[in-house]
């Protein structure tokens, strides 16, 4: 699987306070279905070779993002079973950054939230891309 870079092209948004998260998003990399249990999900992610993966409903909208780091955890807690399921573990339901936000908007929302990775979605809830923060 490869990675794609960001969007280079930087168009002005609707109102031309500048770029939108939808110039510069990433590929939104994998998506899996959030009834996945975590030991499947975290198998392909590791065979995946990425650092997050999307989670989607039975109607394919996004519900959350995963990482690495916190299915690991999960996975390492007494209360853990083997059929938990990705829907059931806490994480960043949202909102999520939609792709018509300025970039200015869209990275002050993730640093209020602490997030580095946010899935960025349509009006409807499909994911676009991801928005990564730059150290």
């Amino acid at each position: 699987m490869t990675t794609h870079p960001p969007r280079t092209r930087q168009l002005d948004s609707a109102d031309g306070t500048g770029p939108t998260a939808h110039d510069a998003m990433h590929a939104p990399g994998p998506q899996v279905d959030d009834h996945m249990a975590v030991d499947v999900a975290l198998s392909v992610l590791m065979g995946a070779r990425v650092p997050h993966l999307l989670l989607r409903d039975e109607d394919g909208r996004c519900t959350g993002l995963v990482t690495r780091a916190q299915l690991t955890a999960h996975r390492g807690g007494s209360w853990y079973i083997d059929r938990t399921r990705l829907r059931d573990i806490p994480l960043d339901r949202g909102p999520f950054t939609s792709s018509t936000s300025t970039l200015s908007e869209a990275e002050a929302a993730m640093r209020v939230r602490t997030l580095d990775v946010s899935p960025v979605v349509d009006e409807y809830g499909y994911a676009l891309g991801v928005l990564a923060l730059t150290p």
